[in-house]
C-alpha cells in the first residue's frame, strides 16, 4: 500500500514515514504544494496524509485538484488548525478524515488503515478469493487456513492481484505499484516475484490463478 505524506515539517514527516514503513506501507514525502502536485500527477496513492498549511499554497488547493481530476486516492487531513471551519472545508471538499496535531502515531495508523479498508476493500479487513484469505491488519495470507510464508513484495503483489481480480494488469502497472519511483523498464524482477508467488500458492494447494495475457500483462482469475 502506497502513502503520500504532504508535510513541510521535516522531523514530523520522517517520523510518520518511519512509523508507517514499520507497518509495511510504502511512503513518499512531499514538502510543498508543487512537489505534492507532481507526485499525484505521476502516481496513485492508497492514502494521502495532507497538511493544510504547506509552502506554495494550501493543502485544500491540492484536495481540490484531486477531486477535479476525479482521482480516488484516500485523503486524511493532518493539521494544527483545529477550527471547525477547516474541518468542514476539508470534509466538504472530499477528504475522508481529519486528524488534529499533535496526534499519536498509533491513532494515525489506525485511521489510515480504516481509509484504505473503505476505499479498497469495502470496509473489510479480510479479503477473500476462493481458497485464499488475506488478513490486511495482520498482513498475512492463508490458503485453506494455512499461512503462506511470503516476502513483503510477494504479499503486496498478491494483495494487488486480488484487489484487481479478473482485470488485466500491465507489467508497468505492477512495477509502478511495487517499486514506485524505483521502477525501471527491466521487468525481470516482476517475473521473479510472480514465479515465486505462484510456486508458493501451488505448493499450499491453491489453484494457479495467475494467468499471463500475451502482450498485455497478467490477470488473477479463476
Amino acid at each position: 500500500m502506497n502513502i503520500l505524506i504532504v508535510e513541510d515539517e521535516k522531523s514530523l514527516s520522517e517520523n510518520i514515514a518511519d512509523y508507517l514503513k514499520r507497518e509495511n506501507y510504502n511512503c513518499e514525502i512531499a514538502a510543498d504544494l508543487a512537489g505534492a502536485i507532481n507526485k499525484i500527477d505521476e502516481h496513485e496513492y492508497d492514502c494521502i496524509l495532507l497538511d493544510i498549511t504547506i509552502p506554495g499554497g494550501s493543502g485544500l488547493q491540492l484536495l481540490k485538484e484531486l477531486k477535479a481530476e476525479r482521482k480516488s486516492d484516500g485523503v486524511l487531513i493532518i493539521s494544527a488548525k483545529d477550527s471547525l471551519d477547516d474541518k468542514i472545508a476539508g470534509l466538504n471538499l472530499g477528504a475522508d478524515d481529519y486528524l488534529s496535531k499533535p496526534f499519536h502515531l498509533s491513532e494515525l495508523g489506525a485511521r489510515v488503515a480504516a481509509i484504505i479498508r473503505r476505499k479498497n476493500f469495502e470496509g473489510n479487513s479480510n479479503i477473500e478469493f476462493n481458497d485464499i484469505v488475506i488478513d490486511t491488519q495482520a498482513k498475512q495470507a492463508t490458503v485453506f487456513g494455512r499461512q503462506l510464508e511470503l516476502t513483503k513484495k510477494e504479499y503486496e503483489l498478491l494483495l494487488y492481484f486480488i484487489s484487481n481480480k479478473r482485470r488485466v494488469i500491465s507489467k508497468n502497472a505492477i512495477a509502478e505499484h511495487l517499486w514506485r519511483d524505483g521502477a525501471s523498464d527491466n521487468h525481470d524482477f516482476i517475473y521473479t516475484h510472480i514465479k515465486n508467488l505462484r510456486k508458493k500458492l501451488l505448493e499450499s494447494g491453491s489453484e494457479d490463478y495467475i494467468k499471463s495475457i500475451y502482450g498485455m500483462g497478467y490477470k488473477f482469475t479463476d
